[in-house]
């Protein structure tokens, strides 16, 4: 009888009934690898002229880990810095990720959501949520003065403030998330590839074993 090919589930090799490794394919999709590939390389921030006041900080290997924590964490960072309404929005994400231990390319590249295009649109947006909860009616600008100004930045603090959150927050969930599910499909991928793997191997054992038991048969005298 057939003995079933063996799983080693730490290295992934499949060995079967002669003790030959069967060679299963591994290059299944992992979300390091998508992160890796669109995410600026390390040489090139610690160039970047917004990031120099770092200086030695930029070496911390924390900065550049890949992994769920460090990433969803810099998912909320950057996402939050982006919807403030503050100058030297990459500054504060490159602080907070240094801060927290989190992925820096990630945090920094995120910032770019507000940029001159959408600059804007985004905190017209942020400063409407934030005169809305004020119970302030909307301005139309006409007779601005410094108190007018002034005053009109508390509805765009709240505003941005509480966008900020909500969104980092929803960028941070939707990175766990997302890490999950692309690592229980990398699994059952893994699990597929190893049962077709042995299937294969079984058939050739009984394949063998059928022309042994064929040859073993004497000729008629």
């Amino acid at each position: 009888m057939s003995r079933l090919p063996d799983i080693h589930r730490d290295t992934g090799n499949i060995h079967g009934g002669s003790g030959h490794p069967i060679t299963v394919c591994r290059h299944e999709f992992m979300p390091k690898r998508i992160f890796r590939k669109y995410l600026p390389k390390p040489d090139r921030l610690r160039e970047h002229k917004a990031l120099s006041f770092l200086g030695e900080v930029l070496s911390d290997p924390n900065l550049w880990h890949i992994n769920r924590r460090s990433l969803a964490g810099a998912a909320f960072i950057g996402v939050f810095s982006a919807l403030l309404p503050i100058p030297l929005q990459m500054g504060l994400a490159a602080l907070l990720a240094v801060r927290f231990h989190c992925n820096l390319p990630l945090s920094v590249v995120l910032v770019w959501i507000s940029n001159p295009v959408t600059y804007v649109p985004i905190f017209y947006f942020t400063y409407r949520i934030g005169a809305w909860i004020l119970g302030m009616p909307p301005q139309t600008g006409e007779g601005i003065t410094v108190a007018w100004f002034v005053e009109q930045l508390v509805p765009l603090w709240l505003g941005s403030m509480l966008c900020a959150l909500v969104f980092g927050g929803m960028a941070y969930a939707a990175v766990k998330v997302a890490w999950r599910l692309a690592v229980v499909r990398s699994w059952n991928l893994r699990a597929h590839r190893r049962a077709r793997a042995i299937r294969r191997e079984v058939r050739k054992q009984e394949k063998q074993e059928n022309n042994e038991d064929d040859d073993s048969v004497e000729p008629p005298q």
